[in-house]
């Protein structure tokens, strides 16, 4: 403000020279979202977003946080042996469940693959109230027969009268009809009031547009709609989004359109009731929750404001966040229409820079005040089937158990032992060319820092083997892809940490730390200390092939020397295989699969 607009006189700011300037002051706390806690802030958690189902995420944080719609859902029947992608009932039990318990956000996969959406269906984004109208329907017909038979009507469904009334001859037509949400016009109206004035505006049929009545043929009338009742939970659809025929497109209104904290639908005498209406009813409403669309046309975010229990407090549902904020951000922030930006230097120029704010609300739901007692009623676990409190105690539990076991991966490694008993298994029916699949023999979740020597504690105890019967090999991996035992651990080896074997692994081209474990057999079968080995022994497997039979099984291994020869071997391989000391035998060496 420049200085001679301070002295002007006409201005009213110097009072016997004196002004009096006055700050407002306000401190806003920063958050670090990337560390934000929603449940901690909050007490709620939100819900992840799939690509473009935050218009879901509203709809869905708004049926959640109506208790009474929540404990209906929680009493709908379901079984343990339903699966939650193919049964909506079930997957919003579940949902809803995890709203209520989870301290983390929550997925909404099982509830969108029970819609039968598949991953494209959820990079879409779907009518709201279409979608809110599909899930009732739904809801509403899973009820049926059931102690929460009737529940989706006692909460939306309300009705109204469509007539038609001759002016100049006593004939009148009406028909009922019922609804779960209204669709109010925004364009041309500046709050909820306007938009139901507009409503039941009475439309003159004359001239031209003569109504045709049954007997009396074409006549002046009436037409227009009142309503018989409303419901406990009101759902205003805002029309935002019309059709523009000059432009031949779809357009989004941002006209700014007030609603108010409370809502008085008996105002004016009950103009908006029909004549034969309930008027003991009384039918003031308290905002719920505030959907609000960001963007245009053509794409856009959604979120919502809830007052989960009807206090001052509101909260903004934002995909997986959810933070507290007040009534200007929840009400006139979410009017719409035009804001001013601030002047940087008002004497320069006084015309103030307008722009149009895209975010705005397009969903209302208020409640009824003599309803608010039985819709905001307690919902605890008492409400939850006892087979669903089982099944998704276990599953928080296996998802906390993973979450741990990921945090601490990288204190941790796994060990594959194999063994004579896995060959044997193996060989034949799944091997062939190699001697063991490492997925299918005993693995062991080992802390790194764990000594070697504990762990072949650890063996003993799993297999029954002493620990001075155990000789463990490293495997290696060939050129033609199969693995062999390499060479036995050294004393040294053995006497280091599992985390140190682990890089020595790594070393022999082994990404995992596999191991053999050789066991000798004495001739009681009882385990024995392992014989001596050499630098000149090798360690052999041996399998046998019968060509008549086309069957192919592991027989043994010996140690043999580097040098030696197979001749001097055979008389020990028939022994191994069954056959007489001279049976004639083929060796081949086994190579891999061309």
């Amino acid at each position: 403000m420049p200085l001679s607009d301070l002295y002007d006189p006409n201005r009213g700011y110097l009072v016997n020279d004196t002004v009096v300037i006055e700050a407002e002051v306000a401190v806003r706390r920063m958050v670090d979202y990337w560390t934000y806690d929603s449940k901690k802030e909050t007490g709620f958690v939100g819900l992840k977003n799939q690509g473009a189902t935050c218009y879901m995420n509203s709809l869905l944080q708004t049926l959640y946080h109506t208790p009474y719609f929540r404990k209906a859902v929680y009493h709908m029947p379901t079984t343990e042996n339903d699966m939650p992608s193919g049964s909506i009932p079930l997957a919003l039990q579940s949902l809803f469940y995890k709203l209520q318990y989870s301290d983390n956000s929550v997925a909404t996969k099982e509830l969108t693959k029970s819609f039968g959406w598949d991953t494209y269906d959820s990079f879409m984004q779907h009518d709201v109230q279409e979608l809110n109208r599909v899930l009732c329907e739904k809801l509403e017909d899973k009820m049926k027969g059931t102690v929460v038979e009737g529940t989706i009507e006692q909460l939306f469904e309300g009705h109204h009268i469509n007539y038609i009334e001759c002016i100049n001859v006593d004939y009148k037509s009406s028909r009922k009809e019922s609804f779960y949400d209204l669709q109010l016009d925004v364009k041309g109206c500046r709050d909820v009031y306007a938009s139901f004035d507009k409503y039941v505006e009475v439309e003159h049929l004359e001239g031209d547009n003569k109504y045709h009545a049954e007997q009396y043929g074409l006549q002046d009338a009436r037409k227009g709609v009142l309503f018989l009742d409303f419901p406990p939970v009101l759902q205003l659809q805002l029309k935002r989004f019309e059709y523009d025929y000059m432009r031949d497109t779809m357009v989004k209104i941002n006209d700014r359109y007030e609603f108010p904290l409370q809502l008085d639908l008996d105002r004016d005498n009950g103009k908006y009731l029909a004549p034969d209406a309930d008027r003991s009813i009384r039918n003031l409403y308290t905002l719920h929750s505030v959907l609000v669309h960001s963007g245009g046309v053509h794409g856009g975010h959604y979120y919502a404001f809830i007052r989960p229990t009807l206090s001052d407090q509101w909260y903004k549902f934002d995909d997986e966040r959810v933070t507290k904020e007040d009534t200007k951000k929840a009400l006139e922030e979410q009017y719409g229409g035009e804001e001013e930006l601030p002047q940087i230097n008002p004497g320069f120029n006084n015309t103030p820079f307008k722009f149009t704010k895209y975010s705005n609300a397009y969903m209302l739901v208020y409640i009824r005040e003599s309803d608010k007692e039985k819709i905001m009623c307690n919902v605890d676990e008492k409400d939850i089937a006892e087979h669903l409190r089982i099944r998704l105690k276990k599953e928080q539990e296996e998802k906390e158990h993973k979450k741990k076991e990921k945090a601490e991966a990288h204190l941790y490694t796994i060990i594959k032992i194999a063994r004579d008993e896995d060959l044997k298994e193996q060989i034949g029916k799944n091997i062939y060319f190699d001697l063991v699949d490492h997925e299918k023999v005993h693995s062991f979740r080992i802390q790194k820092q764990l000594p070697f020597t504990s762990f072949k504690e650890e063996v003993a105890k799993e297999f029954g083997i002493p620990v001075q019967f155990q000789r463990f090999w490293l495997w290696a991996k060939r050129q033609n892809h199969t693995y062999r035992p390499n060479r036995p651990l050294t004393p040294h080896e053995e006497a280091q940490s599992v985390g140190q074997l682990r890089e020595v692994s790594n070393k022999a081209h082994n990404a995992e730390l596999k191991l053999f474990l050789e066991v000798e057999l004495g001739p009681e079968l009882c385990p024995i200390r392992p014989p001596e080995k050499s630098k000149e022994d090798i360690l052999l497997f041996f399998k046998l092939y019968n060509a008549e039979k086309e069957e192919l099984h592991f027989v043994g291994r010996l140690f043999v020397k580097a040098l030696g020869k197979p001749s001097e071997i055979l008389t020990k391989l028939n022994a191994m295989a069954g056959f007489s000391p001279n049976e004639e035998i083929e060796l081949k060496l086994s190579l891999s699969q061309m």
